[in-house]
């Protein structure tokens, strides 16, 4: 199940250019995305005892929850017990509990992404699109529909929720088809940029699942949420509420746990972003029908609901373990920001030129070092029908910028290991690898022209892919859960 290496193409990667450097950055790179891995966590969460199952971590606990602490149920005297969820990297966690239940688990169904290995036994898999939701989506959220309706009094079910679910669990409401819910998502998160927390304020709205209505279905039984994410924000909360409360009045898509928002703000999104004459008719009239029983379950729908969180993936756990890779390696580590939220080419350009200063002035910081930065890239790409995704884009435009470096090499890659919509959109190109992201170097551009690659177009198409698989320098990973971009840029000494 488990490869010794997430990054699965380290000899090409590594062979040519600033050897050493790339090296460098790969074992950096190794150790976080390693981090987004949820099979050992999940083991320390959940445990069982002869005929008691244990289920509680304080380290992955919401700061705040009510009911801290650990929870013992005796399997002889619980009914059935069910695995529901939905996200990039699912599988993963979903292994975990069915190797720790064994034949007490009764049933469950996951969906995950389109590319992912199976390797679940007793939980049904279902794989679906993302970023744009397909057929199987429907059918694997209503494979989850049909469990949770015949969930009773005494059941245990398991949920599992994370990055990714808001495209591979959906279930429209009636009068709304998938080819609608396609065709916003296209328009607004590939075509026009819109962020993701955007986008779902309105997914929320049109879903038979999404947002606390899956919990709401299964009321009866005892429910273990297990977020692919982390127990806690670790910013400073503005409200003064605690990581628990913030869980269950602030999610927009975390879909066991209740929505905070109303139809009211799914209309706000749509006019902000100018789409109202644009999106779908059915998708524009539910909205602004805004009908009462189709509002979203809020946290007083979840009080008479027996139901513990645990959130067992650290998000700063992939920039924290390269940083202290980095740091073992010998090279001081800087975490120049958590959260990068810009053009992915232009927050190259920009990673790029600190690093060329760092080279050559020793401003701001000292080599050896490696500066370090995690968030979520963007990619505007309009009417664009490239193959490509934030990462490879980033790697690629700094490119340009470190041409003649011989000190510095930079790698970046979506933890999921899977960077943008890669081949989704796009079958000219027959069978090629979704990439996780790019490596580059100071030899990348000139060898790049050598070739008659003209990087400068391939960006401006989006077409990063193509060009990083010719110079093999696209890396290509196992999937995993998304816990954000992570870029690691090197400056020798």
């Amino acid at each position: 199940m488990y490869h010794p290496s997430r990054i699965l193409n380290y000899e090409k990667l590594s062979s040519h250019g600033n050897i050493e450097g790339r090296k460098i950055v790969l074992e950096i790179l190794e150790a976080g995305l390693k981090a987004a891995d949820p099979y050992y966590n999940i083991l320390k969460l959940v445990r069982r005892i002869d005929n008691k199952l244990i289920i509680g971590c304080r380290e992955f606990e919401p700061p705040g929850d009510p009911k801290s602490g650990d929870l013992i149920i005796e399997l002889d005297k619980v009914g059935s017990i069910y695995v529901v969820g939905a996200a990039k990297g699912v599988q993963s966690a979903a292994k975990a509990l069915e190797d720790i239940l064994g034949d007490r688990l009764t049933d469950g169904h996951v969906i995950a992404k389109k590319g992912d290995e199976k390797i679940l036994n007793r939980i049904k898999v279902t794989f679906g699109a993302h970023p744009v939701p397909d057929e199987d989506c429907v059918k694997g959220a209503q494979a989850i529909y049909e469990i949770a309706k015949k969930v009773r009094k005494g059941d245990v079910v398991f949920t599992l929720s994370g990055n990714g679910g808001s495209s591979l669990l959906t279930l429209p409401l009636p009068g709304i088809s998938v080819e609608d819910v396609r065709e916003l998502t296209y328009m607004m998160q590939v075509e026009r940029g819109v962020p993701t927390e955007d986008l779902n304020i309105i997914r929320n709205h049109i879903d038979l699942l999404k947002v606390g209505r899956m919990s709401i279905l299964m009321k009866d039984a005892l429910q273990i949420h297990i977020l692919l994410w982390d127990a806690g924000d670790p910013l400073p909360s503005k409200t003064g509420l605690s990581s628990y409360d913030r869980l269950l009045t602030q999610n927009r898509w975390l879909h066991a746990l209740p929505d905070s928002t109303t139809f009211k703000d799914a209309y706000n999104v749509l006019k902000k972003w100018d789409v109202l004459d644009k999106i779908p008719q059915s998708i524009r009239r539910h909205i602004e029908e805004a009908d009462p029983k189709y509002e979203t379950p809020k946290i007083d729908d979840f009080k008479d609901i027996n139901f513990r969180v645990f959130g067992v993936l650290p998000r700063r756990g992939p920039i924290i373990e390269a940083s202290k890779k980095a740091e073992a390696l010998g090279y001081t580590p800087i975490i120049l920001t958590e959260w990068l939220q810009a053009e992915a080419r232009e927050a190259g350009k920009v990673i790029a030129c600190i690093a060329k200063n760092i080279e050559f002035s020793e401003k701001p910081f000292k080599p050896p070092c490696v500066l370090l930065t995690t968030g979520e890239l963007i990619v505007t790409v309009g009417n664009s029908r490239g193959v490509g995704g934030r990462n490879q884009e980033f790697t690629l435009s700094a490119a340009f910028q470190i041409r003649g470096s011989k000190k510095v090499v930079i790698g970046a890659v979506d933890t999921d290991g899977t960077d943008g919509p890669g081949t989704q959109f796009v079958k000219e190109y027959g069978q090629i690898p979704c990439l996780a992201g790019g490596l580059v170097d100071g030899y990348t551009a000139e060898e790049a022209e050598k070739r008659g690659i003209n990087i400068f177009e391939e960006l401006k198409n989006h077409n990063s892919t193509i060009p990083l698989l010719k110079l093999d320098d696209g890396i290509i990973t196992t999937q995993g859960v998304s816990l954000g971009d992570l870029g690691v840029t090197l400056i020798l000494k």
